[in-house]
């Protein structure tokens, strides 16, 4: 089976290497997004997954936009039988979805039809969901609308953070690919359709979801803090700049209103910084003040600069 691996980030690296390991597969081409600067220096830097496939000597392609006709001629050229797609980042029109004769199959880190679009796994863990996973499907034109293949479910755990659970399930869905290629490949495999009356969806995190409000319960602001690690962080003000706040520690269960105003900072020592939530209260452990590295809340702390009495955002 030829099969052209269409993925950008660090994510779609496991799924790579499992189409290499599998022996009824030649990848025969890597389709990921264009080079781009990176960092202060604004460094011309490959994608991950081109890293990986020059390692192989897979042949790359680079298209700024897929649907355009010299790129759908390039994906031609290489005569796939399948191409499976993993955080691509670009929508495959119907001129590349219609080239194999296997299909295009997509692996999608949440247990569709919840969480389509592009970012499921923060949304999975801000909304406090105690399960995530990742669902492979064959494409349609529609957002992560196809019949579904296979799926498999991946535990959120209290300590788990958006980047923890990225690597959870690249790992989860590179295992699932391996299990899905012979059934596919065998004509055994069965495709079940999206229910639409559940369909839910998580575009891309917005600069409003970032800001901490402080109104909210301590629950869901821990949610938010630790489905915002490590990028691009959940953020309150102070005095006027943006303060990250990169970690903090679970509520307890049942906490009460605190009697201050929300956002207010009830304690700040060496354990942490307690603020007023709308209910319960939240304890900072790690932040980042405008123009500094971050830092644990007992060195922040010690520059005597945030003291019990401040109000934040």
């Amino acid at each position: 089976m030829r099969i052209v691996f269409m993925g950008t980030p660090d994510f779609a690296v496991p799924s790579l290497q499992a189409l290499l390991e599998y022996d009824g597969a030649q990848v025969v081409g890597v389709v990921t997004q264009p080079d781009r600067p990176v960092g202060r220096k604004r460094i011309l830097t490959p994608t991950p997954v081109k890293v990986e496939a020059q390692k192989h000597g897979i042949p790359v392609l680079q298209p700024e936009r897929l649907r355009r006709p010299e790129a759908v001629e390039l994906v031609k050229e290489l005569k796939p039988d399948l191409i499976v797609t993993a955080a691509y980042g670009q929508i495959l029109p119907k001129s590349v979805l219609d080239i194999p004769p296997y299909g295009c199959i997509n692996i999608h880190a949440s247990l569709l039809p919840k969480y389509r679009g592009g970012a499921p796994i923060h949304h999975a863990v801000m909304n406090g969901d105690e399960v995530a996973g990742v669902t492979i499907m064959y494409m349609a034109e529609g957002l992560d609308t196809g019949d579904m293949l296979t799926r498999v479910e991946v535990a959120i755990e209290d300590t788990d953070t958006t980047g923890t659970m990225f690597d959870k399930l690249s790992v989860a869905g590179a295992e699932l690919l391996k299990r899905t290629l012979p059934e596919l490949a065998s004509g055994r495999i069965q495709a079940e359709p999206q229910n639409e009356a559940e369909a839910v969806y998580s575009p891309n995190i917005t600069r409003e979801q970032e800001q901490i409000d402080w109104n909210k319960s301590a629950v869901a602001i821990w949610n938010q803090v630790r489905g915002l690690n490590p990028r691009p962080g959940a953020y309150t003000l102070w005095n006027g700049d943006v303060l990250k706040v990169w970690s903090c520690l679970k509520p307890e269960a049942g906490a009460e209103n605190a009697a201050a105003a929300p956002g207010t900072v009830l304690s700040a020592d060496e354990r942490g910084i307690v603020v007023a939530a709308g209910a319960g209260a939240v304890t900072i452990t790690e932040l980042q003040p405008a123009g500094k590295k971050a830092m644990d809340a007992a060195q922040f702390v010690r520059g005597g600069q945030l003291k019990a009495g401040t109000v934040l955002g």
